[in-house]
């Protein structure tokens, strides 16, 4: 199979780079990048996936537009890897998820949320969604318990099974068959936790011109603990649930509620300054053709979260029906788009740490 355009306009700007070296102490892709003889298709994807889009390179190379080279690694790279993400999606037809990625969220979103009311309106009594409920228990008059589980439980092993298999796929190309020690997966996590590489060379990123700034680094800090901390809300909530017995919702101090508010937090506080820096930013080193699928993970995870601090804040009252089943929705379109969104570059970016830390050992 012939190659893309985007590789084979990677490999001529990686061929200029590595004669050039000049950003070589920037990040990590360009001493991996010198690691490399030739430039395969799996060292390219690799390559492009251990980039994480600080921009320094740009503005520090002679030989960007309007330099006939024309060389642009951060919008090269970022087409890389979303076809990248495409090419190792999980069943494949539903790879072209990727394609029209804002269009396919707001379709599931609304697909999902009408799921949720139609289970309402099938399973409960009318008035359901409009009457205030309170005390253990008091979720399962909305959304019978049965089918709240059922369907989460489907939807998040499905999402799991996606993510896991995409990841293999890109790990049997990108892995080089290297024999990974326990301190190689270490560092590579390490630097996947700390963000370090949306550091640039040490001054930060190029969020929107020439200037350094750390706030790109921090707001997804902001948005990766927070989704970490609203996962492990879910996972306690579960636990006392199935395990305890005890039903939601559950005390404003319980571990659920306190992991729940902190997640939600971060999150809106994330995505909201993630946004602002994506409509800031200069359009010359972006590849702004992938803007609307950007856009639209953010919004959903900002909409999650809003939900369930506004469900939190609102429970008691006859509003809670409404904020449940909208909160509902969300999280399901949330769970069935993850493996066909950007949220993939974290599992891809991280196996691609891995791998640095792994040649850096050797």
């Amino acid at each position: 199979m012939p190659d893309s355009q985007i590789l084979v306009e990677a490999r001529r700007e990686m061929e200029i780079c590595n004669a050039c070296r000049y950003c070589e102490g920037f990040c990590a892709v360009f001493p991996a990048m010198a690691l490399e003889r030739e430039f395969s298709t799996p060292d390219l994807t690799y390559l492009a996936n251990l980039c994480h889009n600080c921009q320094g390179c740009y503005y520090a190379c002679q030989y960007a537009p309007p330099h006939p080279f024309g060389v642009n690694v951060p919008q090269t790279f970022a087409l890389l890897r979303e076809e990248s993400y495409r090419q190792y999606a999980w069943p494949a037809p539903l790879a072209r998820a990727f394609e029209k990625n804002g269009l396919v969220v707001a379709l599931t979103t609304a697909g999902t949320l009408a799921l949720v009311l139609l289970l309402i309106g099938t399973l409960t009594s009318p008035g359901t969604l409009t009457s205030a409920y309170s005390g253990p228990g008091s979720f399962y008059n909305v959304v019978p318990w049965a089918a709240m589980t059922i369907v989460a439980l489907l939807t998040l092993l499905f999402s799991l099974s996606a993510l896991t298999i995409g990841g293999l796929n890109f790990w049997r190309d990108a892995g080089k068959n290297l024999s990974l020690r326990s301190r190689d997966i270490a560092l590579g996590l390490l630097d996947a936790l700390t963000l370090k590489n949306l550091g640039g060379g040490g001054h930060g990123c190029n969020n929107s011109d020439e200037s350094f700034s750390q706030s790109r680094r921090y707001l997804h800090h902001a948005m990766a603990y927070g989704f970490m901390a609203c996962f492990a809300a879910t996972c306690s909530a579960a636990f006392e649930a199935y395990a305890l017995n005890l039903p939601a919702p559950y005390p404003l101090l319980s571990v659920p509620v306190v992991l729940g508010i902190i997640g939600g937090a971060g999150l809106i506080i994330g995505t909201s300054g993630l946004i602002r820096l994506k409509i800031i930013t200069s359009r010359a080193p972006a590849a702004t053709e992938l803007f609307g699928a950007d856009f639209a993970l953010l919004a959903l995870l900002w909409l999650a979260a809003a939900s369930g601090l506004m469900l939190l804040a609102f429970r008691a009252t006859d509003a809670m029906g409404t904020l449940l089943a909208l909160h509902l929705g969300l999280i399901l379109s949330l769970f069935v788009l993850l493996p066909y969104s950007k949220f993939v570059h974290g599992i891809y970016r991280t196996l691609a740490l891995v791998r640095n830390a792994a040649e850096g050992s050797n």
